[in-house]
């Protein structure tokens, strides 16, 4: 098993623990890789809906997991390809949010697929010419 971004949905997904494609994938890859690799873009989207629905608990366990979880920064390389790939979407009609676009360059700046259930958006971002890999982890 190839060392992966997870997106944000299958983060969310193995907080639940009620997905049993994503509980499987997740064992597995924390056997091989000891870690899970994410983004700083991921961890402030956790944050963020955990606040929305007032579960400060479930924010101070999130935070604490993340001393076991590499999370990749949105830098300044990565923000220059977001801003590149944000357009060549708008031109094609394409919008899928800025949290995507943003996870979709920190991902091709680390070379590493991302690990989603939201395929649809990050096939856009190939769709438009970059070298994305993406690996769903809620497929069977």
């Amino acid at each position: 098993m190839t060392r992966a971004l997870l997106d944000t949905d299958i983060l969310s997904e193995i907080i639940k623990g009620r997905n049993e494609t994503v509980f499987a994938r997740a064992s597995a890859y924390l056997t091989e890789h000891g870690r899970f690799t994410t983004s700083a873009v991921s961890v402030a989207e956790v944050i963020y809906g955990l606040r929305r629905v007032a579960r400060e608990d479930r924010i101070v366990q999130f935070e604490a997991s993340l001393d076991t979880v590499e999370v990749l920064p949105f830098d300044d390389a990565a923000a220059r390809l977001a801003g590149r790939i944000n357009a060549d979407l708008e031109q094609r009609g394409r919008i899928i949010g800025m949290p995507d676009v943003l996870i979709a360059a920190i991902a091709l700046r680390a070379r590493v697929p991302v690990a989603t259930g939201n395929v649809a958006h990050f096939e856009y971002v190939q769709s438009v010419g970059y070298d994305l890999l993406i690996d769903n982890w809620k497929s069977g």
